[in-house]
């Protein structure tokens, strides 16, 4: 028969093997209160003991909270979505939170849900990270969201995300997003490239591609070269459909000499199908991409791309989101790190 005793333990039972009130207990398990070292060690000694299990729901009928920190993005397998998580997590563990990670497939309908359900499991803060949507119900339900949270005593933090509005009670961290993208371009632009495509740039309606595109339309605005949109070419945020809009792209145009993969990851599905079409990077088509993963300076040629400050974001996030005192509206640099995939255009005879 298994041994269900830690059931039956009670915060009674607990402050009486420790010699101590049931308050006290208390006041240790959620670490609300300053408690003597000492009383604190005998305490927690007591709970090892007993193998006692906190019952997180009483607590936070009782006001005390779940102190969690919930950490919601598209997909746990993104390489930058997971320096983001490192960071919100080292930074909630040094808040004494626990740190819950949620994901949503890129299903607006299920960020909401996801944010909605944090909000009834009090958790001290959620931190959407990764691009928004455009749209005006998804944006009026946030701002709700925003608002709910705020009255309860938690934030909403968009981290790598635009604001909604001045009014709104949230914690802004992004990146120079527009930026980064309109320096990358830049770079390719001023090696006298004049056919680049922008390749698997996800759905349109989603603040990353709207802004990475910004920054590759400003570009060429800038040079005064115009920006061929049939050069533009839609996609997911993976390896796959780089090489998949790749393959698709050279055949049907043979005067790109240049690519602006919308990450690494496209990047390297990008590298692939050049490949397999018999191109050489540089030689024949200069590369970049944006976010500086490991895996850009693991491609072969290393791959100029965007450093993100993924971890300082999830840091600064969760930072910001605990310490209503500090500036809640910031925003990090981004800058290009050169490496070998980008050659100067050489016209040949």
């Amino acid at each position: 028969m298994s041994d269900r005793r830690s059931d039956r333990v009670t915060v009674k039972d607990v402050a009486a093997r420790a010699g101590v009130s049931p308050a006290t207990v208390s006041r240790v398990l959620t670490g609300d209160y300053p408690v003597n070292a000492t009383t604190r060690s005998r305490v927690q000694r007591a709970v090892r003991e007993l193998d006692y299990v906190a019952n997180a729901q009483a607590r936070a009928l009782k006001g005390a909270g779940t102190r969690l920190v919930a950490f919601v993005m598209e997909d746990v397998t993104g390489p930058s979505f997971a320096y983001v998580a490192k960071g919100v997590e080292h930074q909630a563990t040094a808040h004494g939170r626990l740190c819950l990670i949620c994901t949503t497939h890129g299903d607006p309908a299920r960020e909401l849900a996801v944010v909605e359900a944090m909000r009834e499991q009090r958790a001290d803060a959620v931190i959407l990270v990764g691009g928004g949507f455009l749209n005006d119900e998804y944006r009026e339900r946030m701002i709700q969201f925003a608002h709910a949270l705020d009255k309860a005593g938690s934030r909403l933090v968009l981290c790598g995300r635009p604001s909604l509005g001045a009014d709104v009670p949230t914690t802004i961290v992004e990146y120079d997003n527009e930026g980064g993208a309109y320096a990358v371009t830049s770079h390719l632009l001023s090696q006298g490239h004049r056919r680049v495509a922008a390749v698997g740039f996800a759905r349109l309606d989603h603040t990353t591609s709207r802004d990475r595109l910004r920054g590759f339309n400003r570009a060429h605005q800038e040079y005064g070269v115009p920006a061929d949109q049939a050069l533009i070419r839609p996609g997911t945020f993976t390896e796959a459909d780089g090489y998949t809009v790749t393959r698709a792209l050279l055949a049907e145009r043979t005067d790109v000499t240049g690519i602006f993969a919308a990450t690494d990851m496209v990047a390297a599905g990008v590298y692939q199908a050049l490949r397999d079409a018999g191109l050489r990077v540089p030689r024949d088509v200069s590369v970049v991409g944006y976010d500086d993963i490991p895996l850009a300076a693991n491609l072969y040629p290393p791959l100029t791309t965007v450093r993100v400050p993924t971890e300082e974001l999830g840091r600064t996030a969760v930072r910001l989101a605990l310490d209503p005192a500090q500036n809640q509206q910031v925003v990090l640099g981004t800058h290009v790190v050169v490496r070998e995939s980008v050659a100067p255009v050489v016209v040949r005879a």
